[in-house]
């Protein structure tokens, strides 16, 4: 593997600073890590060095980097990659240092971790190693020509797994999402729940292998062995390069599939549905003439296409086969096809799953809606309108708003309002509300929160007073104001309800 190969990984989002052709055509032969001033003692000839620069401050002068620079040099390091994150930028004393020495600089930038990029030099390294002829491979050669006539065979991820760990015995071994969903596992496995799961990866007990593959942070596979001191490094690179080739012949399958699933999406939201579009299209998703359907809508905050999230979480249910696609803005969409009793339990299933799917991603929000289930393909454009009304209601700035929020959930009035265009909200509030508003920087405020205490205490001037800790004639007279300006008596049912509408709103 040479220098210029690290710049060539998309995922890694590595830019070049500083470096001729020369400098990264070098072969890497390893990595550390380090923020020592001079690191030089720790380093091997060949090795890309990565810093995050906190031994750099600007006080430090150009004779500091200087030296940090010449010590990789002299030391034989073939670059230097340096993390964004500390200082926000490479330090243009860095960048002189570095083209007076001659030593390759890359930028990380704050989103990549180092441990990405470490694993991704060894990982190729070992793909190297594991392409040349001969005694360099990790399994043994019958092992090997079996694996590749299984997956060109045609065999399933668990039949993958079963022979590629039987000649070391059998060890207990799961193929796991990000989520924690198990893909596949070894006979000997024990079913490991998904929270589990999930907790394993981010550090238990055991060796987690990352499996190389186009995914997204919802579905990246890893091989995880809970005693992995059992199996050599080197063998389970190659097992998992193995599963990389079968997770990437199985996506350029799904291409097709996901083509027929946007096409499903779309004609169970047109307008004016078509039963015969709307059949066939079932049909090219393998979902055609079950016994019920529901519709899901998910969305990721920050806006974002959540399709990969939804599939995931969905695919976390057992006895249902959906159809996944894009929607509407930046709404995910899903058909579910399944028995009248997996009906029942789906929102329950996705409010336990959605935080392992939040958790792929902490720095996002993951909501779904979740429609009525319908007996026929007929059905599915109001189950569309309802998940995408519930979504709303998931979507709801309110305190008590769940995540996942199902048809059957929706009353009350704050759920009411949620399906409500946010501009149709503003102008209502601002047309009843805005006269308090005017009434002043402090009047307004006042009445406004006199107004939320009054009406949350069912207009009882006693309790209204002791929750603001006034006197009950200020209620009365601040009651009398807000009549005045708003131009609503509050002994009137009707008039109450307008204007805890407009605070809702």
């Amino acid at each position: 593997m040479h220098v210029d190969h690290l710049l060539r990984m998309d995922r890694l989002d590595l830019s070049l600073v500083w470096g001729d052709e020369t400098l990264l055509g070098q072969e890497i032969a390893g990595v550390t890590a380090t923020d020592l001033e001079d690191p030089a003692r720790f380093l091997q000839r060949g090795e890309v060095v990565l810093s995050g620069l906190v031994w750099w401050t600007p006080e430090g002068g150009p004779g500091r980097t200087d030296r940090f620079v010449s010590a990789l040099r002299e030391a034989g390091a073939v670059a230097l990659l340096a993390g964004e994150e500390t200082h926000g930028e490479v330090p243009r004393q860095l960048v002189d240092a570095c083209r007076k020495f001659r030593v390759a600089l890359i930028a990380v930038p704050p989103q990549t971790s180092f441990r990405a990029v470490t694993e991704a030099v060894y990982l190729r390294q070992w793909g190297d190693l594991s392409g040349r002829p001969g005694d360099h491979h990790a399994l043994p050669e019958n092992v090997r020509r079996d694996l590749d006539h299984a997956l060109e065979g045609g065999a399933e991820a668990g039949e993958l797994l079963d022979r590629a760990f039987a000649h070391l015995g059998a060890p207990a071994c799961h193929l796991l999402t990000s989520s924690g969903r198990t893909v596949a596992r070894t006979g000997g496995a024990p079913r490991l729940p998904a929270p589990r799961a999930a907790e394993a990866l981010r550090g238990g007990r055991g060796t987690t292998v990352r499996v190389e593959s186009e995914s997204t942070a919802f579905d990246t596979w890893y091989l995880h062995l809970p005693e992995g001191e059992q199996v050599p490094p080197r063998v389970l690179e190659e097992i998992s390069g193995l599963l990389g080739r079968f997770r990437r012949r199985r996506d350029q399958h799904r291409a097709a599939r996901d083509t027929a699933a946007a096409r499903l999406v779309a004609a169970v939201g047109a307008l004016r549905p078509d039963p015969d579009g709307l059949r066939g299209a079932l049909e090219a998703c393998d979902l055609a003439g079950m016994s019920s359907y529901t519709v899901v809508t998910a969305a990721l905050e920050p806006g974002d296409d959540g399709t990969a999230a939804l599939g995931e979480a969905l695919a976390h249910l057992r006895s249902v086969t959906f159809a996944v696609a894009r929607g509407a803005g930046d709404e995910a969409t899903a058909v579910v096809a399944h028995t009248g009793d997996a009906a029942a339990g789906i929102g329950e299933r996705l409010r336990e799953i959605g935080p392992l799917i939040r958790d792929c991603r902490p720095q996002s929000a993951w909501r779904a809606g979740v429609s009525a289930p319908v007996a026929t393909a007929a059905g599915l454009n109001t189950a569309l309108m309802q998940a995408r009304y519930a979504l709303a209601a998931a979507r709801s700035p309110a305190p008590d708003t769940r995540p996942v929020v199902v048809q059957g959930e929706l009353g009350g009035l704050a759920v009411l309002l949620a399906g409500v265009p946010a501009d149709v909200r503003k102008v209502y509030r601002e047309t009843v509300l805005g006269p308090l508003v005017a009434a002043g920087p402090k009047s307004g405020p006042m009445l406004l929160e006199t107004l939320q205490a009054f009406l949350d205490h069912d207009c009882s001037w006693a309790r209204t007073a002791e929750a603001l800790h006034v006197h009950v004639n200020t209620v009365h007279y601040r009651v009398q104001r807000i009549e005045l300006l708003t131009g609503r008596d509050l002994s009137r049912l009707d008039n109450r309800l307008d204007l805890r509408t407009a605070l809702l709103c």
